[in-house]
């Protein structure tokens, strides 16, 4: 008694011998229909002519030699069609291809949108509609880039490599990881966190090292933008750490950089400097040595839209002023709910209570776009306040609001979350432990 084996049961030598014998099979079963149609269609005046061609003297042995000889060109002449044919059915039984797939034929990213027993169709990114024969494709090379049937969520399909240089004078160990973790932790629509982003040196160039910086893409239709997106990334984490973008030996700076030409660029970054100062109104009680002092240690720190300027629970003790652009704060949860507690406009300053009390940083704040930042560490701070200690009293109120407003938030999820433990004297004692009262 004969039992049915599902495909998927079969073994792998079984299931290619079934493919060959498949493709075996067609192909006879083709070459089968198109003796039949010949034959259906001319075997009547065929051999009418044959009768008539002999009664009037014609040597018919030389005829059955002369249509062997036709039979074999008409066969040459349609090896491609039958080519196109087979490789179609090749196609279709082995799966190489479905539609949907993302493919790479010759460095051009396209999408299959239509595969024939003859020819397979594909859609170019300006919508061009151009048809392959599919013995090109069963011929030549080609890479699936993209995955029609999709895996978990955030899960990346394609890897693509982003390639920079960096000068010898900086570790490589301190690009790697700071360019790693800038990357994962950034929010970049359509970068996959599974896997993470990675970063690697390639290669020793002529004045830089080479790297590789290597994410997983999501959707393979949106490849170019979001590999911008993760260069304007880079960029700004490079900037950050006081990087630069290497650049080749053999060019040439046609700007003298002269001890006159350093001075006016500093001038002019200074200006800056105190121009961001002066719309704050923690500062605004400096005279203006102590402003030029404290703009003289800032550090220009930019981030890209998405990046993560502080993390909830992370240590640092440092305060950032916000020149440009807008910050999200976000608070997490205990529950795992994230929400949004504000958003800063230019002007504002934030990560003063890791500054003053070495606490961890209450809230994560995500840059809303383009944002330009100076940060200010603690020992820079720590001698501009011994000399004007207004700015404790000054500080200590804005601590207070900032503190204030977490404890609203964690006390609406509290309520929401139906808990009925009130913590006011538990905020009220580390309020008092904070400025040292009794």
């Amino acid at each position: 008694m004969l039992a049915l084996v599902p495909y998927r049961a079969l073994s792998a030598d079984h299931r290619r011998t079934l493919k060959h014998s498949l493709l075996l099979f067609g192909g006879l079963l083709l070459l089968d229909a198109l003796a039949a149609v010949f034959a259906a269609r001319g075997a009547g005046d065929v051999a009418s002519g044959l009768v008539r061609l002999s009664y009037s003297g014609v040597e018919l042995s030389s005829l059955v030699s002369t249509s062997a000889v036709i039979t074999a060109v008409l066969a040459f002449a349609m090896q491609d069609t039958l080519g196109n044919i087979l490789g179609g059915l090749a196609l279709q039984l082995d799966n190489s291809l479905a539609i949907g797939d993302w493919v790479k034929v010759d460095e051009l990213s396209v999408r299959v949108v239509e595969i024939q027993w003859r020819y397979t169709a594909i859609l170019t990114r300006n919508g061009g509609r151009v048809v392959i024969p599919n013995t090109q494709l069963m011929k030549g090379k080609f890479m699936v880039v993209g995955d029609t049937e999709g895996g978990a969520p955030g899960t990346g399909t394609w890897r693509r490599w982003i390639w920079f240089d960096v000068a010898y004078d900086v570790s490589p160990a301190r690009v790697i990881q700071a360019v790693a973790e800038g990357t994962a932790e950034a929010e970049i629509p359509n970068v996959s966190r599974h896997p993470p982003p990675s970063c690697v040196a390639m290669a020793f160039e002529a004045g830089s090292v080479r790297y590789a910086l290597r994410y997983w893409l999501i959707d393979p239709r949106d490849d170019d933008p979001t590999d911008s997106a993760v260069r304007c990334h880079l960029l700004a984490t490079l900037q950050r750490n006081g990087w630069r973008i290497a650049i080749p030996d053999q060019s040439v700076h046609l700007v003298q950089e002269d001890e006159a030409h350093r001075e006016a660029v500093w001038k002019r970054e200074l200006a800056r400097r105190l121009k961001a100062l002066a719309g704050i109104e923690l500062f605004a009680s400096l005279d203006e040595a102590e402003r030029r002092k404290l703009a003289e240690r800032l550090v220009y720190a930019p981030f890209a839209s998405g990046d993560v300027v502080n993390r909830q629970g992370a240590t640092a003790h440092w305060l950032y002023i916000l020149a440009s652009g807008e910050v999200e704060v976000w608070w997490q949860a205990p529950g795992g709910e994230r929400r949004l507690m504000s958003r800063l406009p230019p002007g504002s300053i934030f990560g003063e209570m890791g500054l003053m009390t070495g606490a961890p940083r209450a809230a994560t704040v995500v840059a809303a776009g383009e944002v330009e930042c100076y940060r200010l560490d603690k020992a820079s701070f720590e001698d501009i306040i011994h000399e004007r200690q207004s700015l404790a009293e000054s500080m200590s109120q804005i601590l207070s609001q900032r503190q204030h407003a977490y404890g609203e938030a964690q006390e609406a999820f509290r309520k929401e979350q139906h808990d009925p433990t009130a913590h006011r004297a538990d905020i009220l004692q580390r309020v008092r432990d904070f400025f040292g009262l009794k």
